[in-house]
């Protein structure tokens, strides 16, 4: 029998399905190494979900924009990689879990809302505190919605799907927050009598007090790096503005106001924060210590620090004004201010940076 004898009855009898090849008898299809002994449920739906040309796709992108751009680049960022697909997030969120704790804290929330309304909590809120929860409340829920667009453009360029859900899923944590905060004033609104759910907005675009942080979010929202915005965000803007107006005011003044509910809304956006950072601090030391380009990428992180920590530094200077509205005052801002430059300090420590200069 001649070889194109040969060839035409294979393709007949399918011979060729009866060979075999490696790793042909294995139940395990994974084409990416784990970063354990073996691959976590998170690895298998998004390491490589994502194509890349230099390791599956031969035929380089198979789509690109009409400008003749690919579907995704590296040139994205200006921070290098030799090797984007490392990265693994701390919380191994992905679209399944993700959803089941979402909603689990939008339960949360609505619990501590239906269960304060119905005690008749809000009506013995201390009256100036109520001016606050409308002003400023109102006003920082802009901050939390902002951090969440900027991170819905980010997303859109990571290089990877695990880079892709972290931002992802950060962005969906700002939004929530968002949404929380303004269905909250609404709700208490109900029971206030003459309370104006809409007083943030105004006081967002016009009060001097936020428009030194409103100036570091459109800062942000403004620059293309989505890595950039990354940075700016969990590293320098949610230790020195979130969590400073979270837990260094509201959590730490509600209670002397007779206000109990305030605290278990916001408290969500703690706990989203912790692991957000998480997986940004993962991120870039991983990225800080690339074999090759871990010094040109900790220069650039060190100039993101000193732009976008000063923009956050200065917008935590001009909100202490605020701890001054209370009737009771049981806690100051020098206080306040002091646990978060020593948190921006443990961040930039563990990520391998100089402190942020406090000018």
């Amino acid at each position: 029998m001649n070889m194109q004898a040969t060839i035409e009855e294979e393709a007949v009898s399918g011979a060729a399905g009866t060979k075999t090849f490696p790793s042909s008898d294995s139940r395990k299809y994974n084409y990416f190494e784990p970063k354990g002994r073996k691959a976590t449920h998170y690895e298998d739906v998004t390491v490589d979900v994502q194509p890349d040309p230099e390791r599956y796709l031969a035929q380089n992108w198979i789509i690109s924009f009409a400008n003749g751009d690919p579907t995704y680049s590296k040139d994205w960022t200006c921070i290098k990689s030799a090797n984007w697909h490392l990265f693994r997030a701390i919380d191994q969120e992905w679209e399944r879990n993700h959803y089941q704790r979402q909603s689990t804290i939008v339960g949360m929330i609505e619990n501590v809302i239906q269960n304060g309304r119905r005690s008749g909590a809000p009506s013995r809120f201390d009256k100036q505190w109520v001016g606050i929860l409308q002003d400023h409340l109102g006003a920082y829920k802009h901050f939390e919605y902002g951090i969440g667009v900027a991170l819905m453009n980010a997303q859109r360029r990571g290089y990877t799907q695990m880079i892709n859900n972290a931002l992802l899923t950060n962005s969906s944590y700002k939004l929530r927050m968002a949404q929380d905060i303004t269905l909250y004033l609404g709700e208490i609104g109900l029971d206030i009598p003459g309370f104006d759910p809409s007083a943030g907005k105004k006081h967002w675009l016009e009060d001097e007090i936020w428009q030194d942080t409103r100036r570091a979010i459109e800062t942000v929202m403004g620059t293309n790096d989505h890595l950039e915005q990354y940075f700016a965000i969990n590293v320098c803007l949610e230790p020195l503005v979130g969590e400073l107006f979270r837990n260094g005011y509201i959590a730490q003044l509600a209670a002397a106001q007779n206000d109990f509910m305030t605290p278990s809304v916001v408290s969500a956006g703690e706990a989203d924060y912790d692991r957000n950072l998480a997986n940004t601090a993962e991120l870039f030391i991983t990225l800080v210590n690339d074999p090759t380009y871990g010094a040109e990428n900790k220069a650039i992180l060190q100039d993101w620090l000193k732009t976008y920590g000063g923009l956050a530094l200065s917008a935590a200077h001009n909100l202490e004004p605020l701890w001054s509205l209370p009737a009771v005052k049981i806690a100051q801002f020098a206080g306040a201010l002091q646990a978060q430059l020593e948190r921006i300090d443990t961040i930039t420590n563990a990520i391998g940076l100089t402190p942020l200069a406090r000018h």
